[in-house]
């Protein structure tokens, strides 16, 4: 087995890392909101999602082809492919991929140990431009098109990152406040139902709509490598047994559920009525449906926690924590600089140790820096068991028997 080839399952299997803590990252984004009102018990929602999400990865590659053609500058001027990349089977290549991946899964993990939705396709992004600006300088990422179509990190990335959590709260505001007033004119008991419904559909659309969305990143990731090694050369399409092992691995993520940021999302930022929850859900899905087939890689963290916070200035009376929504946007701003880093770190590891010692040793601090943030966790375990007790300040609540948090 050669060194170039040892580095691309290197990269597969970290690609499908990353895509499994994507998925218990952001299931709070599809189900925090029903199972804050009830509308579905903790292990159903997650299951529900799951199956969805799985769904959802089938539907389209247009986010997908954002990642393997909008990130890393692979073709000169000329537009023949970048010999220092893609030579020696693009080995250069894969060492910045997988120090990205590793930037970004180690910022997913930290995250979730604080409890913070952060956006786990901002700290894809900024792991592998942190990697591509350490080992090409800052033009080995394309930042922007050609100038004929929104293209590059600005157009496909940052400026979705921007605009979409607005959008797509003013969206919930708007609807929160016409369903609250139409639904004071019903009898509350049919209409309480009816919302219960309409929140399990909303919810059911905006797990479908996160597996459009993020499902399709790591599969960008690993076409891309693929395409670097030299056994895939359409950067028009995706290989289908890419799509199948990407859209099993953020379902079995999904599933495990990631309680903490569950916790966070559906009791730290406002109590959610079921009105509030439906209209929620389905100003995210329209907001994520739409970007994923104009291939916006957005942040469904941030759309979902948009929609929430929405929802909650939308419903009078409604008390929304905004020390909570603060940490967020903290969070949010500090996630691509901050992958971005990690990843520039990691591909200097790869990179200045010979061979496939180099690789190696980053898989090593992979397994240990996650690893040891997986232990930290357990000393204040949240699980379906707790995750809906009352907020008191923090994602901490009290231990519990569960394996998962």
């Amino acid at each position: 087995m050669t060194a170039a080839l040892l580095i691309l399952l290197f990269v597969i299997a970290t690609a499908l890392f990353f895509d499994f803590t994507n998925g218990f990252h952001d299931t709070g984004n599809a189900v925090a909101a029903s199972i804050a009102t009830g509308a579905l018990k903790p292990k159903v929602a997650v299951a529900l999602s799951a199956v969805m999400n799985l769904v959802g990865a089938f539907l389209s590659v247009a986010v997908a082809l954002t990642v393997t053609n909008a990130v890393v500058r692979i073709q000169g001027d000329d537009g023949a492919p970048m010999p220092e990349l893609v030579g020696n089977h693009g080995q250069a290549l894969l060492v910045i991929l997988l120090a990205g991946l590793v930037g970004g899964i180690l910022w997913n993990m930290f995250t979730w140990l604080l409890g913070l939705p952060s956006s786990s396709s901002h700290a894809l992004f900024g792991g592998i431009i942190g990697a591509t600006i350490a080992a090409q300088g800052w033009d080995g990422v394309k930042w922007f098109g050609d100038g004929t179509k929104i293209d590059g990190v600005v157009g496909k990335i940052v400026m979705p990152a921007v605009l979409s959590p607005a959008i797509a709260g003013v969206i919930a505001l708007t609807g929160t406040f016409l369903v609250h007033r139409l639904a004071g004119k019903g009898d509350p008991e049919r209409t309480g139902n009816g919302f219960r419904w309409g929140q399990i559909g909303a919810a059911s659309l905006m797990s479908l709509a996160h597996g459009t969305n993020d499902a399709q990143k790591t599969m960008g990731v690993i076409t891309l490598a693929l395409i670097a090694y030299g056994s895939w050369d359409d950067t028009t399409s995706i290989p289908f047994w890419v799509k199948v092992i990407c859209a099993l691995a953020i379902a079995m993520g999904t599933y495990l559920g990631g309680w903490r940021i569950i916790r966070t999302l559906s009791k730290g930022l406002v109590d959610i009525t079921r009105p509030q929850g439906m209209a929620a859900d389905g100003a995210s899905s329209a907001v994520i449906l739409t970007s994923s087939h104009l291939g916006f890689a957005l942040s469904t963290t941030q759309v979902a926690s948009g929609s929430i916070l929405g929802s909650g200035v939308g419903r009078p009376g409604a008390h929304v924590r905004w020390s909570v929504a603060g940490r967020m946007v903290l969070a949010w701003l500090l996630t691509l600089p901050s992958a971005g880093v990690v990843g520039a770190a990691m591909w200097a590891v790869g990179h200045q140790i010979p061979g496939v010692w180099g690789p190696l040793a980053v898989m090593a601090l992979l397994l240990v820096g996650a690893g040891s943030m997986y232990l930290r966790s357990r000393q204040h375990v949240i699980s379906h068991h707790n995750v809906g007790e009352a907020w008191d300040g923090g994602p901490q609540v009290r231990k519990s028997s569960s394996r998962v948090g």
